[in-house]
């Protein structure tokens, strides 16, 4: 099987562009200090999409970006924050 991912550009007046899979559903729990992330095809395809995005090499290190709850995961759904080092 084989994917191919189109990985917005990045610039610097417009900052990391987030493209979401129409029907993405991530959802993050922590539990005794271990984040499990749950996600369908297309929420896994758009967090693969993120994080090729992340690392491309115009993008500065640490840039990143949130997601949680109030911005693209599931109800009830742990903050996470991806960094590029």
């Amino acid at each position: 099987m084989k994917y191919e991912i189109e990985v917005p550009e990045y610039s610097k007046e417009t900052g990391i562009k987030m493209n979401w899979e129409y029907g993405f559903t991530i959802d993050a729990r922590m539990a005794n200090n271990v984040v499990a992330i749950k996600a369908n095809k297309e929420g896994l395809i758009s967090l693969a999409r993120h994080l090729l995005n992340l690392a491309q090499e115009s993008i500065p290190s640490g840039y990143h970006f949130h997601l949680d709850e109030s911005n693209s995961l599931e109800d009830g759904s742990c903050e996470i924050v991806v960094e590029k080092l």
